[in-house]
């Protein structure tokens, strides 16, 4: 009975060492006596106990190495980059990767630190920012041709960061607000240009329309004086008698306007009966020597005009 129990668990012992499971997206490098065999994929596997070995196991996930890179730019300005690889293994080819490299993440950062020195020292740290997507291409290209022979596949390089020095940061953040500041003080520069002119067109507008309304109102004012002219001849009264009569109605006319509003200045004149008489009389005679004038002022000219001829 105890030889049977003994039996029972070397065989499965046995059975565990020939049998064994492999995981998904990962190879078992199988070795016999020391020596490469095959490489086994996902499922169960089987390998002669004592004569073979797993060697090793490679994952065929996709896999992310991130590398720090410090340099200096054109413009000598010191940076950090850090670049995002990522790589798998080749299905086709797990022995290269297993055999022909044996740190596969020293490796790729080596490549990245050669391509980015090689690469940023060209352009300014504006241009770095602009064109890290160049970077990031040229990092790949050079990766994807020197590991493919190991049988690593480059998925993608990224530029996921850069990082000048504090005091560059702080300095371009100044020029940033500067120009801000500068963009802001040229709108409201325009703005207030834009409010000038528009008030003096508005102002200009303004004074068109009133002395057009002057003009208009002058118009009327003279119309309707020839009318009462007009009327005023007609029952007898001559021109010049006529226009002084008119006057002394505006002046009255303009003596109750002002008594109408208790707040208004007023000017007293006289205005008696006799002063309203004296002021008709001297408008009169204003009037009758400055016809004669005129008179005298066109004989003149006329005889002028006939001695030239």
């Amino acid at each position: 009975m105890v030889f049977q129990i003994l039996y029972f668990v070397l065989g499965l012992l046995l059975l565990f060492t020939f049998v064994f499971i492999v995981k998904q997206q990962t190879a078992v490098i199988i070795e016999t006596f020391g020596r490469f065999t095959s490489v086994r994929n996902a499922g169960i596997q089987f390998k002669i106990p004592l004569i073979q070995r797993k060697a090793g196991i490679i994952s065929l996930k996709i896999q992310q190495l991130d590398v720090i890179v410090e340099t200096k730019t054109k413009d000598d300005v010191f940076v950090k980059l850090k670049i995002s690889v990522q790589y798998v293994v080749l299905k086709t080819k797990v022995y290269e990767a297993f055999y022909k490299l044996e740190h596969p993440s020293d490796q790729i950062t080596s490549y990245v630190f050669d391509v980015v020195r090689a690469e940023v020292p060209k352009m300014k740290l504006d241009d770095v920012f602009v064109k890290k997507d160049d970077i990031a291409i040229a990092v790949k290209s050079e990766l994807q041709e020197s590991m493919i022979e190991y049988g690593y596949d480059i998925i993608k390089t990224l530029v996921t960061d850069i990082d000048p020095d504090e005091q560059v940061k702080h300095a371009m953040n100044r020029i940033n607000a500067s120009e801000r500041e500068k963009i802001a003080a040229q709108f409201e520069g325009d703005a207030a240009r834009i409010l000038i002119v528009e008030k003096a067109r508005a102002e200009a507008e303004s004074k068109r329309l009133q002395g057009q309304g002057i003009a208009d109102q002058r118009r009327e004012i003279a119309r309707g004086l020839e009318e009462s002219v007009e009327v005023l001849n007609k029952v007898g009264i001559n021109s010049q008698e006529a226009s002084a009569l008119i006057v002394v109605t505006q002046h009255y006319d303009t003596l109750q306007s002002v008594g109408e509003h208790t707040s208004s200045n007023l000017i007293l004149l006289p205005n008696s009966p006799s002063s309203a008489n004296d002021m008709l009389t001297n408008m009169v005679a204003s009037f009758t020597a400055s016809n004669q004038i005129g008179e005298a002022m066109k004989n003149n000219d006329t005889t002028k005009k006939k001695s030239q001829s």
